[in-house]
């Protein structure tokens, strides 16, 4: 998987280190992301017509962000842990507006889904959330605050950088308007290239953000006295982008989707299980939520009297691949993780809990 893409990457660098723009001409540059939209397409259920390439998940959340531009009398609503690229996009532009942001708060890393529902009323504009949390793990319900937006008027636009991949995501029959991830994460791809899934009944209404040459409907009617957006989401693509980064991200998702996001969650869920009651087993505090519905393949947990950032230095001096975040060790397993991989994470953390 990781060397299909990095070959797709590495072969479009070279042949541009050697040709140039002789090969990679006009047409090859207009259809460059035809694959990535398909292969997105997949991903969240959607067209191709309904995808738009980025180079980063902040990117696309800016350009969105601006594109809807809540005013004065409406709010954005988000949580307080949520990764920063969810909320800053939005921050930023009720700087411009006067538009307030509401933040659910969380009580000890775990954010209540009733006490976010309640934040959400007829002056909220857009409710942005990240379909896994980061820091947690902890996973919404798309479809019940879908349909708690829209019955207010709002939009619900998710960061899926932290699920897509790991998680499955049908964005139309969960009625999210907006689905953004960035390619490095659960989609095994490389830094610089993102996706975004916007729905039909969007296509027509934004004017993005951030504009250039690629958001002309016909990219290459070059001037300076027109701008006509093409009817899809690809109105979001706006400029010469990582080009490389998206050839590989399509074949990353396609091989994901190929293997079945269903089945690699389950995969997934089966390690991090495996992970949790070894933990547990070892006096650690389990603290990603354990209610099914909430569940992804994050698990955080805590060591009681041991320095969070000294037992992650020292798990990844052992190969074992974690994050310290705040006061617990985040765990991530994948589909390209065993139980031999679980067992040494255990074993070390063991030595370090003795």
């Amino acid at each position: 998987m990781v060397r299909n893409a990095d070959h797709a990457i590495a072969a479009w660098q070279q042949d541009i280190a050697e040709n140039g723009s002789n090969r990679f001409d006009e047409t090859a540059e207009e259809k460059v992301f035809d694959d990535l939209h398909r292969a997105a397409a997949a991903l969240f259920n959607g067209t191709p017509d309904d995808i738009a390439a980025g180079s980063s998940a902040t990117e696309l959340m800016s350009s969105l962000a601006w594109a809807l531009m809540p005013g004065a009398e409406t709010n954005v609503v988000s949580t307080d842990i949520v990764f920063p690229t969810a909320v800053y996009p939005w921050a930023r532009v009720a700087r411009h507006t006067g538009c307030q942001i509401r933040l659910a708060k969380t009580h000890g890393g775990y954010v209540d889904p009733d006490e976010l529902a309640a934040l959400i009323d007829d002056r909220t504009a857009v409710v942005c959330l990240s379909h896994v949390e980061f820091r947690s793990g902890q996973r919404y319900d798309l479809a019940r605050f879908a349909q708690k937006a829209h019955a207010h008027g709002a939009l619900l636009i998710v960061d899926s950088t932290q699920s897509a991949g790991a998680v499955p995501l049908d964005a139309p029959a969960e009625g999210i308007d907006a689905v953004i991830a960035g390619g490095y994460k659960w989609l095994c791809g490389p830094f610089g290239a993102a996706v975004l899934y916007l729905a039909p009944h969007l296509h027509k209404r934004l004017d993005p953000g951030l504009v250039g040459f690629r958001s002309n409907a016909d990219m290459w009617t070059i001037g300076a006295e027109h701008l006509v957006f093409p009817d899809t989401a690809r109105r979001f693509e706006f400029s010469t982008l990582a080009y490389g980064c998206g050839i590989g991200l399509a074949r990353s998702i396609e091989y994901l989707v190929e293997t079945g996001i269903d089945r690699i969650f389950a995969y997934n869920r089966g390690l991090a299980d495996a992970l949790i009651n070894g933990l547990e087993a070892l006096g650690a505090q389990v603290t990603s939520s354990r209610r099914t519905e909430e569940r992804s393949a994050i698990v955080t947990a805590r060591f009681p009297g041991r320095d969070p950032a000294a037992i992650a230095a020292r798990l990844k001096t052992a190969g074992v691949m974690v994050a310290h975040r705040g006061d617990i060790v985040r765990f991530s397993p994948h589909l390209y993780n065993t139980m031999n991989d679980v067992d040494q994470a255990l074993t070390v953390a063991g030595e370090l809990a003795r």
